[in-house]
């Protein structure tokens, strides 16, 4: 039987970018990253909005014009207009992804109905600004707040890329908490993610910390709601060097009675090295893996900060 560790995490993506033809010209825009690298881990729910919703394969393209909070959806040669059809069919569809147990979503940039952010739209001149965002990814969005979302675009970018990967992980545990909630299992899930969470956002681990306080007090369904708006915010945060620095210097305080002379000064070193940029997260880390098991130090064989995600994403192998 598998564990909940083991087993895919669905998420949501793009259709076209899984190699599917269903792009207004009949092609695709295969994303061999997603579909090689994260297909190990992830499971694929497609979603085409066009097609979805009715429309052909070849077809017209189409654009969002007008006002970029309110947007139309307009044919770009002959001007026909599916906002509505687009909407409605959206509300529809982000109705039945609640069942689908999704952790997450890659939406296709630029497009006028599942980009993310900076879709063009055009004014009453036809100038287009990259101003909007795809009429369905706004309603998936709205209706998901708290879900981690990427563009495909966006995750050739390191940082981004660890950012959301790393979200996507801690949605899915934090939602098999929440499956047979009990306060223990919060205090549990908030002590092992705690050095993740400062390496994003000290005010909210300290804020995630008060809340975790009061799992007496507050009613079960406050208590969750409040502490997953809190989660999910830091998460959102991205880490820097400089934050990773300061908990990995934490970090080294619970050795301070098993390190020699000598390793204290190389995993001092490992780190002010990474500082400047010379070698990658993964040196430090690696380090005081070894020493978390050699040592057996408890609070940290417990740590998600030491590993959030599978070794083989080499995720936190950037300089």
């Amino acid at each position: 039987m598998e564990t909940a560790e083991s087993q895919k995490i669905r998420i949501g993506v793009s259709s076209c970018l899984l190699g599917n033809e269903v792009r207004f010209d009949g092609g695709h825009k295969h994303d061999r990253y997603i579909t090689g690298t994260l297909g190990t881990f992830f499971e694929f729910v497609p979603v085409c909005p066009e097609v979805e919703c009715g429309l052909p394969v070849p077809r017209e393209s189409m654009r969002l014009v007008g006002n970029p909070d309110a947007p139309r959806l307009l044919t770009s040669r002959t001007g026909v207009d599916h906002t509505e059809r687009m909407n409605n069919w959206s509300k529809e569809r982000v109705s039945q992804l609640a069942g689908e147990n999704l952790c997450g979503y890659i939406f296709k940039s630029k497009s006028p109905s599942s980009g993310m952010e900076r879709v063009k739209v055009y004014d009453k001149n036809n100038v287009p600004k990259p101003v909007g965002v795809g009429l369905f990814a706004r309603i998936f969005k709205d209706a998901f707040p708290l879900l981690p979302v990427e563009e495909e675009g966006r995750l050739h970018d390191m940082v981004l890329r660890e950012n959301f990967i790393e979200s996507v992980f801690v949605y899915r545990r934090w939602r098999d908490i929440i499956k047979d909630f009990t306060p223990k299992k919060l205090v549990n899930f908030h002590t092992e993610h705690k050095l993740l969470l400062r390496a994003h956002s000290e005010k909210h681990y300290r804020e995630l910390g008060r809340i975790v306080a009061q799992a007496g007090v507050l009613e079960p369904d406050e208590l969750l709601r409040v502490y997953q708006e809190n989660l999910m915010a830091a998460m959102k945060l991205k880490t820097t060097v400089k934050k990773h620095v300061n908990v990995l210097t934490h970090i080294m305080g619970y050795f301070k009675k098993f390190l020699s002379s000598d390793e204290k000064q190389e995993l001092l070193e490992v780190i002010e090295r990474f500082r400047n940029n010379y070698v990658p997260l993964i040196v430090p880390i690696t380090l005081i893996n070894h020493y978390v098991r050699k040592y057996e130090e408890p609070y940290l064989l417990k740590q998600y900060y030491l590993k959030p995600h599978p070794t083989e994403l080499k995720l936190r192998n950037h300089a």
